[in-house]
């Protein structure tokens, strides 16, 4: 059953399929962006350096981006309700075990639980889309879903940061775990796998190391690494300022408050909302739309360099305001990918994509905390480091997408 030959109620029933499954996301997104609310409060009761605290925030996206290619298998071989009702318990299992860390390993290993819980949070809702929805459809309503989803991180915004000055970081992470086992209720209760378009033969069952085998199959492909390395650097780009540095940023350069940069926490969130449904109506497509995402990505770049040598707090503003609504030409590489590969590979394809781009959000924290923490012992500014540190990796990645083999789709100028 795809949207386009399904009647009125078909189509009413994938859409509340897909809201269900955005719930989910939406508390994935809310997970991931908790270090930059927490940063300082938990600084201050664990004694954390800059560099444990990357750790920590990077521990989530990395166990996030590890599990890609099992969700990836898991939802070709039991579909995408069973894959997500299974992995989700134990995102609420992690929140419950980081609301009572009493240390840092604790805390790290409460933050892994939650990225394997989240793990297919945003996968299963590109691929319902790619299975679905028409081709030409794919980017306008992944735009959709990835704003809808950032409903997210206006939780990890004032609310959060309210919450914590009321409260404490531990609260955030019950509430947080409240939350998410009502979305497990709601994919319970609402998501069903819808069946697979007629064949003349069904295809044979995989096995789990076959499956894996195909999804290996996917790096002898030469237009993957480009895909692989540009998705490694963008949102990860975003996420490290707006789910890690923005708060301290903020605080310690700025002299704002926790309830302060939690208020501008929230606007970015919103601005951030505006982005991915406006980039997923632009009408590009193969080598036009490649060089549609070098120009923003060489923008972000930009931008970042900028808020680096920003001399006051307006302008720093700005510039945040700024890279979280570029943030949402990042649909546009999911189009990208959904156009790059066969429709058999399509789930495969996006399975390491995001695979891709969350590993590069947990290798950027850990690196920038390594930055931070080296800045301060050479008596550098440290948020001066770091914003130049992820202005250089967007415009390696620009590079390297620019310079590697494309796709054949994007050989042929768009019409």
């Amino acid at each position: 059953m795809t949207l386009s030959d399904s009647g009125p109620m078909a189509r009413r029933t994938l859409w509340v399929m897909l809201l269900a499954l955005c719930c989910a996301f939406t508390l994935s997104q809310a997970f991931r962006t908790v270090a930059a609310m927490m940063a300082k409060p938990l600084q201050a009761e664990l004694g954390l350096s800059n560099q444990q605290l990357g750790l920590f925030a990077g521990a989530f996206h990395f166990a996030f981006g590890a599990m890609q290619l099992f969700m990836g298998v898991g939802i070709d071989l039991h579909g995408i309700r069973r894959t997500v009702l299974i992995a989700f318990p134990l995102a609420i299992a992690g929140s419950a075990l980081s609301a009572l860390a009493s240390s840092y390993p604790l805390l790290l290993a409460g933050q892994v639980l939650i990225g394997i819980g989240c793990a297919p949070a945003f996968l299963v809702c590109t691929v319902f889309i790619a299975r679905n929805f028409p081709a030409a459809r794919f980017a306008a309503v992944s735009g959709l879903i990835m704003s809808l989803g950032g409903i997210g991180l206006l939780l990890t915004g004032t609310p959060l940061a309210w919450l914590i000055e009321v409260s404490s970081w531990r609260a955030g992470f019950a509430v947080l775990g409240v939350g998410s086992a009502l979305a497990w209720l709601v994919v319970f209760a609402l998501v069903r796998d819808t069946p697979a378009p007629a064949a003349a033969e069904p295809p044979p069952r995989e096995s789990l190391p076959e499956a894996l085998r195909a999804f290996g199959a996917l790096f002898a492909v030469p237009h993957t690494w480009g895909i692989m390395v540009l998705g490694a650097v963008t949102y990860s780009s975003f996420i490290a300022l707006r789910g890690l540095w923005l708060g301290p940023l903020l605080i310690e350069r700025y002299g704002y408050t926790l309830v302060q940069s939690g208020n501008v926490a929230l606007a970015v969130s919103v601005v951030s909302l505006l982005g991915p449904p406006l980039f997923g109506r632009l009408r590009t497509q193969g080598r036009a739309q490649r060089h549609w995402i070098i120009g923003f990505t060489l923008l972000m770049a930009a931008a970042f360099a900028a808020l680096a040598l920003s001399p006051g707090a307006h302008l720093a503003v700005a510039g945040v305001l700024l890279s979280g609504f570029l943030s949402g030409y990042i649909v546009l590489q999911y189009a990208d990918v959904r156009a790059a590969y066969p429709a058999a590979l399509t789930g495969r394809a996006l399975a390491v994509f995001t695979m891709a781009m969350f590993l590069g959000i947990a290798l950027v924290q850990w690196l920038t905390g390594l930055v931070a923490t080296y800045a301060l012992a050479h008596g550098i500014e440290p948020y001066t480091a770091v914003l130049f540190a992820i202005a250089a990796l967007l415009a390696m990645g620009a590079l390297a997408f620019a310079a590697l083999p494309a796709p054949a789709s994007a050989a042929r100028p768009a019409r």
